[in-house]
This record gives structure tokens, C-alpha cells and sequence, in this order.
């Protein structure tokens, strides 16, 4: 089967399930092979390099699409299944112009769109994907393997909830303006031990910094979609100059991380299990099998300086 996939989570977990795409979207990035397949997608949005704030001012001031779809490219590559999202129109092409696309292929190949709105339902599109590929016995496999690891740190989380409770938590998958993670986020902070009272029960959404202020998180972990871990620690610059910044628990008790939001958290593939386990060592890392300071993905901050703290990574 020739599989196109328009969603760097899709890609993940094609090859994962042993499937190589014949074609990814620009930010496919995982694994390091996927950088080496043709890219089917574009965006207007200049990222490199550029500020939350700049960023975000470009996506405010794009009239028409966010990102292109290269249909030339990709009736070339004569695909049997397309492979795209409806969860969020800023993150990958809209569905249904994936569904117009393939529309208008000869042959018309089938479209695959996932729609995951919690951590479950990440996991359960590993066997939609398996399924659609007819790999359905890898597929299992990987869930199940996923799963063991998932309730490990369940119970882990457990005991650690018994001696030292649940340490009020913010995510932020922004920084300028502040949005609070939504989706999946909330399952995950849950599931590692943490108090999610923070996270929307649904798509991510601003927050008024007095509100975060307010909520005064214990532990406060920054994972900016689309940004690798030293493009988050800068991105903690942003919430260091807001006034009251140094007076929350999380930048007073030296609880600031930057995180990989690009590799972590930001993806609903079968690695969010990666993301569940780095949390879980932020939130009680005297309970965690490893440490949090993980030097490519997370880092420790003292957010007074935007500095990676020596023992955090």
C-alpha cells in the first residue's frame, strides 16, 4: 500500500507499524528517515527563528489557508491512502481539502482522518492506522506495548499521590499569548500523579496571566507546540517579564520546564506515552525511574534568567 501522510503523528506511527510513507508533510520530522521523503505540504508562516509573539501575529494576519498542499506532488506520487487530521485547523491541512484532493485523483485513494481529542483516543488511532495499512497485528502489538507503559506509570503515580499528593500543575503549549494545553493534556496530567483543575477539558485556549497567576501551579511545564527544548526555554523569557512572575510557586521552588514541545506532548502518536513518563518525573521525580533533566528534550529553568539550572538538564 502507498500511504501518504499529511500528519507528522500519522508518520511516527506508520513507521512504527513498519509502513513507509511515500510522502510526509514539511514538519515530518520522526523518525530521522521521514526528513528524507517528499513533502507534500507548505505553510505561509515563517517559524525559524521567530518569537511566540511573532508567530502568532503571522498566523492572525493570514488571509486564506495556513498550509498548502502540493496536489501536483502527490498525484505524482499516486497514493493509496491519505492520511490527515479534523483536531485542530491551525496544525496541518484542513480535512477537508485533503477530502477535495483526493477527489480529484485519478485513481481516487482513500482518506484516513484522525480526530483524537483525548489520550485514549491517541492510542486507539494506532489501531485505526494498523487497520487502514493492514497491519493490525503490529498494531496491537505497539498498543500493547504502550499500554504496559502507560500503567506502569499509573501506578507509580498512585503511590506517589499517597505520600505527597497532587501538585497543582499548569501546561502551557504557548507562551505570547498564553495558552493553556488542552486535549490530551489534561488525561496526562492526571495520569502522572498532577492535579489537571488547569487544563481545558477540550482544545487548548488562552488564559489570562492573572488567572495563572491565580491558579499559582506548583510545578509549571512549557512544551510550545511546534519548538525543540532551547526554542522553549527561550520562550520562558516570555513569561519571566509578566509582572508577578517570580512571585508563583513553580519559578519560587525552582519548578519551571522547558519542554520539546515538537517531540513531546504537541504530537498524539503512540509516543505520547514518552511525554506521559517525562511528566510524571517533572510532577514526583523522587518516584520516577529517571530524571526529569533530560538535556534534548526537557530542562529544568531558574525562570528569573531563563537559565537551564545545572542539575535539570
Amino acid at each position: 500500500m502507498r500511504v501518504a501522510s499529511l500528519l507528522p503523528s500519522a508518520t511516527e506511527t506508520l513507521f512504527a507499524l513498519g509502513v513507509e510513507p511515500v510522502g510526509v508533510s514539511h514538519s515530518g520530522d520522526h523518525p530521522p528517515a521521514a526528513r528524507d521523503l517528499p513533502t507534500l505540504t507548505s505553510t505561509v508562516v515563517d517559524h525559524a527563528d521567530r518569537s511566540a509573539a511573532d508567530i502568532d501575529e503571522q498566523m492572525r494576519e493570514v488571509d486564506g489557508a495556513v498550509y498548502d498542499l502540493d496536489e501536483d506532488r502527490l498525484a505524482a506520487l499516486d497514493p493509496d491512502l491519505l492520511v490527515t487530521q479534523a483536531t485542530c485547523d491551525v496544525c496541518a491541512v484542513d480535512a477537508s481539502e485533503v477530502r477535495a484532493a483526493a477527489a480529484r485523483l485519478d485513481p481516487e485513494p482513500d482518506v484516513l482522518a484522525l480526530d483524537p481529542h483525548s489520550f485514549g483516543d491517541a492510542l486507539d488511532d494506532v489501531a485505526r492506522i494498523g487497520a487502514a495499512v493492514g497491519e493490525e497485528a503490529a498494531a496491537s502489538d505497539l498498543r500493547d506495548e504502550v499500554r504496559g507503559r502507560v500503567e506502569t506509570v499509573r501506578e507509580r503515580a498512585e503511590r506517589a499521590v499517597a505520600d505527597e499528593g497532587r501538585p497543582c500543575v499548569a501546561v502551557l503549549d504557548w507562551t505570547d499569548p498564553p495558552l493553556r494545553a488542552g486535549h490530551w493534556v489534561r488525561d496526562m496530567v492526571e495520569l502522572a500523579g498532577g492535579d489537571p483543575a488547569f487544563q481545558p477539558d477540550g482544545p487548548s485556549e488562552p488564559v489570562a496571566w492573572e488567572d495563572l497567576r491565580a491558579h499559582d501551579p506548583e510545578a509549571l511545564v512549557v512544551a510550545p507546540c511546534g519548538f525543540d527544548r532551547d526554542r522553549a526555554v527561550d520562550a520562558v523569557d516570555d513569561l519571566a517579564a509578566r509582572p508577578g512572575s517570580d512571585e508563583i510557586a513553580a519559578v519560587v521552588e525552582g519548578r519551571v520546564y522547558a519542554v520539546d514541545g515538537n517531540g513531546l506532548f504537541n504530537r498524539p502518536s503512540h509516543r505520547l506515552v514518552d511525554s506521559l513518563e517525562a511528566l510524571f518525573a517533572c510532577l514526583h521525580p523522587d518516584h520516577a525511574a529517571t530524571e526529569p533533566g533530560d538535556r534534548e528534550r526537557i530542562a529544568r529553568v531558574d525562570a528569573a534568567t531563563s537559565s537551564v539550572r545545572a542539575d535539570g538538564g
